[in-house]
Protein backbone atom coordinates (compact mmCIF):
# COMPACT_ATOMS: atom_id res chain seq x y z
CA UNK A 1 0.00 0.00 0.00
CA UNK A 2 2.80 2.44 0.88
CA UNK A 3 4.49 1.87 -2.50
CA UNK A 4 1.19 2.52 -4.25
CA UNK A 5 0.77 5.82 -2.42
CA UNK A 6 4.35 6.89 -3.04
CA UNK A 7 3.98 6.16 -6.76
CA UNK A 8 0.87 8.30 -6.82
CA UNK A 9 2.69 11.08 -4.95
CA UNK A 10 5.55 11.03 -7.46
CA UNK A 11 3.18 11.08 -10.42
CA UNK A 12 1.27 14.01 -8.92
CA UNK A 13 4.46 16.01 -8.30
CA UNK A 14 5.79 15.40 -11.80
CA UNK A 15 2.48 16.27 -13.45
CA UNK A 16 2.16 19.53 -11.53
CA UNK A 17 5.72 20.49 -12.45
CA UNK A 18 5.00 19.93 -16.16
CA UNK A 19 1.77 21.91 -16.04
CA UNK A 20 3.41 24.86 -14.28
CA UNK A 21 6.26 24.82 -16.80
CA UNK A 22 3.56 25.10 -19.46
CA UNK A 23 1.96 27.95 -17.50
CA UNK A 24 5.30 29.75 -17.49
CA UNK A 25 5.59 29.36 -21.27
CA UNK A 26 2.08 30.78 -21.76
CA UNK A 27 2.81 33.68 -19.41
CA UNK A 28 6.03 34.50 -21.23
CA UNK A 29 4.37 34.39 -24.62
CA UNK A 30 1.21 36.36 -23.76
CA UNK A 31 2.59 38.72 -21.11
CA UNK A 32 -0.61 38.10 -19.13
CA UNK A 33 0.00 36.31 -15.84
CA UNK A 34 -3.70 35.72 -15.31
CA UNK A 35 -3.31 32.60 -17.43
CA UNK A 36 -1.00 31.19 -14.77
CA UNK A 37 -3.86 30.97 -12.26
CA UNK A 38 -6.17 29.57 -14.94
CA UNK A 39 -3.75 26.79 -15.85
CA UNK A 40 -2.99 26.07 -12.19
CA UNK A 41 -6.68 25.64 -11.40
CA UNK A 42 -7.33 23.34 -14.33
CA UNK A 43 -4.13 21.41 -13.57
CA UNK A 44 -5.11 20.78 -9.96
CA UNK A 45 -8.59 19.73 -11.07
CA UNK A 46 -7.39 17.46 -13.86
CA UNK A 47 -4.58 15.83 -11.87
CA UNK A 48 -6.82 15.61 -8.81
CA UNK A 49 -9.60 13.84 -10.71
CA UNK A 50 -7.06 11.53 -12.35
CA UNK A 51 -5.43 10.72 -9.03
CA UNK A 52 -8.82 9.96 -7.50
CA UNK A 53 -9.27 7.31 -10.21
CA UNK A 54 -5.60 6.29 -10.05
CA UNK A 55 -5.20 2.94 -11.87
CA UNK A 56 -5.43 0.00 -9.50
CA UNK A 57 -2.93 -1.88 -11.67
CA UNK A 58 -0.15 -0.13 -9.73
CA UNK A 59 -1.04 -2.23 -6.71
CA UNK A 60 -2.11 -5.84 -7.33
CA UNK A 61 -3.97 -6.19 -4.02
CA UNK A 62 -6.42 -3.44 -4.96
CA UNK A 63 -9.57 -4.33 -6.83
CA UNK A 64 -9.57 -2.89 -10.34
CA UNK A 65 -13.11 -1.54 -9.99
CA UNK A 66 -13.62 2.06 -8.95
CA UNK A 67 -15.46 2.78 -5.71
CA UNK A 68 -18.33 5.22 -5.26
CA UNK A 69 -15.98 7.32 -3.14
CA UNK A 70 -13.48 7.61 -5.99
CA UNK A 71 -16.22 8.76 -8.34
CA UNK A 72 -17.53 11.23 -5.75
CA UNK A 73 -14.15 12.80 -5.01
CA UNK A 74 -13.20 12.97 -8.69
CA UNK A 75 -16.50 14.72 -9.47
CA UNK A 76 -16.04 17.19 -6.60
CA UNK A 77 -12.53 18.31 -7.57
CA UNK A 78 -13.52 18.49 -11.25
CA UNK A 79 -16.56 20.65 -10.44
CA UNK A 80 -14.42 22.99 -8.34
CA UNK A 81 -11.82 23.27 -11.09
CA UNK A 82 -14.29 23.91 -13.91
CA UNK A 83 -16.10 26.64 -11.96
CA UNK A 84 -13.04 28.50 -10.70
CA UNK A 85 -10.95 27.95 -13.82
CA UNK A 86 -13.73 29.20 -16.05
CA UNK A 87 -14.17 32.32 -13.95
CA UNK A 88 -10.45 33.14 -13.93
CA UNK A 89 -10.14 32.44 -17.67
CA UNK A 90 -13.04 34.77 -18.45
CA UNK A 91 -11.60 37.49 -16.23
CA UNK A 92 -8.16 37.10 -17.80
CA UNK A 93 -9.54 37.24 -21.33
CA UNK A 94 -11.42 40.45 -20.51
CA UNK A 95 -8.22 42.09 -19.26
CA UNK A 96 -6.01 40.68 -22.00
CA UNK A 97 -3.84 43.81 -22.24
CA UNK A 98 -3.53 44.27 -18.46
CA UNK A 99 -1.23 42.01 -16.48
CA UNK A 100 -2.28 40.67 -13.09
CA UNK A 101 -1.01 43.36 -10.66
CA UNK A 102 0.33 40.76 -8.21
CA UNK A 103 2.56 39.12 -10.79
CA UNK A 104 3.38 42.47 -12.42
CA UNK A 105 4.73 43.74 -9.08
CA UNK A 106 6.94 40.68 -8.72
CA UNK A 107 8.23 41.02 -12.28
CA UNK A 108 9.08 44.68 -11.68
CA UNK A 109 10.99 43.73 -8.54
CA UNK A 110 12.91 40.98 -10.36
CA UNK A 111 13.85 43.24 -13.28
CA UNK A 112 15.85 41.61 -16.08
CA UNK A 113 15.92 38.33 -14.19
CA UNK A 114 12.11 38.14 -14.21
CA UNK A 115 11.73 35.22 -16.69
CA UNK A 116 14.03 32.93 -14.70
CA UNK A 117 12.60 34.00 -11.36
CA UNK A 118 9.06 33.49 -12.64
CA UNK A 119 9.91 29.94 -13.71
CA UNK A 120 11.36 29.20 -10.27
CA UNK A 121 8.35 30.76 -8.57
CA UNK A 122 5.90 28.66 -10.59
CA UNK A 123 7.85 25.49 -9.87
CA UNK A 124 7.68 26.38 -6.18
CA UNK A 125 3.94 26.80 -6.65
CA UNK A 126 3.84 23.31 -8.18
CA UNK A 127 5.64 21.88 -5.13
CA UNK A 128 3.27 23.71 -2.79
CA UNK A 129 0.30 22.25 -4.66
CA UNK A 130 1.40 18.64 -4.21
CA UNK A 131 -0.23 18.26 -0.73
CA UNK A 132 -3.48 19.66 -2.15
CA UNK A 133 -3.75 17.10 -4.93
CA UNK A 134 -2.41 14.31 -2.70
CA UNK A 135 -5.24 15.09 -0.26
CA UNK A 136 -7.69 14.46 -3.09
CA UNK A 137 -5.98 11.14 -3.82
CA UNK A 138 -5.98 10.08 -0.16
CA UNK A 139 -9.66 10.96 0.31
CA UNK A 140 -10.66 9.06 -2.82
CA UNK A 141 -8.77 5.95 -1.73
CA UNK A 142 -10.13 5.75 1.81
CA UNK A 143 -10.74 2.00 2.15
CA UNK A 144 -13.87 2.36 4.29
CA UNK A 145 -16.69 0.37 2.64
CA UNK A 146 -19.47 2.27 0.91
CA UNK A 147 -20.34 5.92 1.27
CA UNK A 148 -20.72 7.13 4.85
CA UNK A 149 -22.42 10.17 6.33
CA UNK A 150 -19.10 12.00 6.47
CA UNK A 151 -18.61 11.49 2.72
CA UNK A 152 -21.86 13.31 2.11
CA UNK A 153 -20.87 15.99 4.64
CA UNK A 154 -17.57 16.46 2.80
CA UNK A 155 -19.41 16.81 -0.49
CA UNK A 156 -21.78 19.33 1.09
CA UNK A 157 -18.84 21.37 2.39
CA UNK A 158 -17.33 21.63 -1.08
CA UNK A 159 -20.67 22.47 -2.70
CA UNK A 160 -21.24 25.24 -0.14
CA UNK A 161 -17.72 26.52 -0.84
CA UNK A 162 -18.31 26.57 -4.61
CA UNK A 163 -21.66 28.32 -4.16
CA UNK A 164 -20.22 30.87 -1.73
CA UNK A 165 -17.26 31.68 -3.94
CA UNK A 166 -19.52 31.98 -6.97
CA UNK A 167 -21.81 34.39 -5.12
CA UNK A 168 -18.87 36.48 -3.87
CA UNK A 169 -17.33 36.67 -7.34
CA UNK A 170 -20.69 37.64 -8.83
CA UNK A 171 -21.26 40.37 -6.25
CA UNK A 172 -17.80 41.83 -6.89
CA UNK A 173 -18.30 41.77 -10.66
CA UNK A 174 -21.71 43.44 -10.39
CA UNK A 175 -20.27 46.13 -8.10
CA UNK A 176 -17.39 46.87 -10.44
CA UNK A 177 -19.61 46.95 -13.52
CA UNK A 178 -21.63 49.84 -12.08
CA UNK A 179 -20.00 53.14 -13.17
CA UNK A 180 -21.30 54.81 -10.01
CA UNK A 181 -18.98 52.59 -7.95
CA UNK A 182 -15.77 53.62 -9.73
CA UNK A 183 -13.05 54.22 -7.14
CA UNK A 184 -15.16 52.78 -4.31
CA UNK A 185 -14.58 49.70 -2.17
CA UNK A 186 -16.98 46.78 -2.61
CA UNK A 187 -18.75 46.25 0.71
CA UNK A 188 -22.04 44.71 -0.39
CA UNK A 189 -23.39 41.22 0.20
CA UNK A 190 -20.75 38.83 1.49
CA UNK A 191 -18.16 41.60 1.21
CA UNK A 192 -19.76 43.21 4.29
CA UNK A 193 -18.60 40.28 6.39
CA UNK A 194 -15.16 39.57 4.93
CA UNK A 195 -12.68 41.59 2.91
CA UNK A 196 -11.96 38.41 0.95
CA UNK A 197 -15.04 36.15 0.99
CA UNK A 198 -13.94 34.48 -2.24
CA UNK A 199 -10.66 33.47 -0.59
CA UNK A 200 -12.51 32.31 2.52
CA UNK A 201 -14.73 29.96 0.54
CA UNK A 202 -11.76 28.75 -1.50
CA UNK A 203 -10.08 27.72 1.77
CA UNK A 204 -13.32 26.32 3.18
CA UNK A 205 -13.68 23.92 0.25
CA UNK A 206 -10.40 22.18 1.07
CA UNK A 207 -11.84 21.07 4.41
CA UNK A 208 -13.96 18.59 2.44
CA UNK A 209 -11.09 16.20 1.82
CA UNK A 210 -10.05 15.66 5.46
CA UNK A 211 -13.71 15.07 6.33
CA UNK A 212 -13.88 12.35 3.67
CA UNK A 213 -10.41 10.94 4.31
CA UNK A 214 -10.06 10.69 8.08
CA UNK A 215 -11.33 7.42 9.52
CA UNK A 216 -10.25 4.78 12.02
CA UNK A 217 -7.31 2.69 10.88
CA UNK A 218 -6.50 4.89 7.87
CA UNK A 219 -3.52 6.90 9.04
CA UNK A 220 -2.97 8.40 5.56
CA UNK A 221 -6.18 10.33 6.10
CA UNK A 222 -4.57 12.60 8.67
CA UNK A 223 -2.15 13.91 6.04
CA UNK A 224 -5.07 15.57 4.25
CA UNK A 225 -5.15 18.19 7.02
CA UNK A 226 -2.14 19.70 5.27
CA UNK A 227 -4.38 20.81 2.39
CA UNK A 228 -6.52 23.38 4.28
CA UNK A 229 -3.51 24.43 6.38
CA UNK A 230 -1.38 25.11 3.31
CA UNK A 231 -4.23 26.81 1.47
CA UNK A 232 -4.87 29.09 4.46
CA UNK A 233 -1.19 30.01 4.68
CA UNK A 234 -0.96 30.74 0.95
CA UNK A 235 -4.13 32.82 0.81
CA UNK A 236 -3.65 34.79 4.03
CA UNK A 237 0.11 35.28 4.09
CA UNK A 238 1.60 34.75 0.60
CA UNK A 239 -0.10 35.24 -2.76
CA UNK A 240 -3.66 36.07 -1.71
CA UNK A 241 -4.49 38.74 0.85
CA UNK A 242 -1.15 40.64 1.26
CA UNK A 243 -0.51 41.69 -2.38
CA UNK A 244 -4.19 42.40 -3.02
CA UNK A 245 -4.58 44.56 0.07
CA UNK A 246 -1.40 46.45 -0.78
CA UNK A 247 -2.80 47.13 -4.23
CA UNK A 248 -6.14 48.26 -2.76
CA UNK A 249 -4.42 50.61 -0.32
CA UNK A 250 -2.57 52.19 -3.23
CA UNK A 251 -5.68 52.55 -5.39
CA UNK A 252 -8.37 53.23 -2.75
CA UNK A 253 -6.37 54.80 0.10
CA UNK A 254 -8.40 55.93 3.10
CA UNK A 255 -11.58 54.30 1.81
CA UNK A 256 -9.94 50.90 2.00
CA UNK A 257 -8.36 51.68 5.39
CA UNK A 258 -11.84 52.41 6.72
CA UNK A 259 -13.05 49.17 5.17
CA UNK A 260 -10.24 47.30 6.93
CA UNK A 261 -11.34 48.81 10.24
CA UNK A 262 -14.92 47.60 9.98
CA UNK A 263 -14.61 44.31 8.05
CA UNK A 264 -13.04 40.98 8.93
CA UNK A 265 -9.84 40.19 7.07
CA UNK A 266 -10.72 36.61 6.11
CA UNK A 267 -13.43 34.79 8.06
CA UNK A 268 -17.07 35.79 7.65
CA UNK A 269 -17.93 37.87 10.72
CA UNK A 270 -20.57 40.52 11.46
CA UNK A 271 -18.94 43.99 11.46
CA UNK A 272 -19.67 44.62 15.15
CA UNK A 273 -17.81 41.45 16.12
CA UNK A 274 -14.81 42.41 13.97
CA UNK A 275 -14.72 45.88 15.52
CA UNK A 276 -14.77 44.33 18.99
CA UNK A 277 -11.94 41.95 18.05
CA UNK A 278 -9.93 44.79 16.55
CA UNK A 279 -10.34 46.93 19.66
CA UNK A 280 -9.40 43.99 21.89
CA UNK A 281 -6.27 43.30 19.85
CA UNK A 282 -5.29 46.96 20.03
Amino acid sequence: MTVFYLKALGAIALSLSVFMAFAWAVQQRTGNSGWVDTIWTYAVGLIGAWSAMFPAVFHPSIDDTFTHRQWLVAALVALWSLRLGGYIAERTAESEKTDDPRYAAMAAEWGKDAPRQMFIFLQQQAIGSVPLVFAVFIAAHNPAPGLRAQDYIGALILLIAIAGETIADGQLRAFRSNPANKGKVCDVGLWKYSRHPNYFFEWFGWLAYPVIAISAGYWWGWLTLLAPLIMYFILVFITGVPPLEQQMLQSRGDAFRAYQGRTSKFFLLPPFIWRAISKGAA
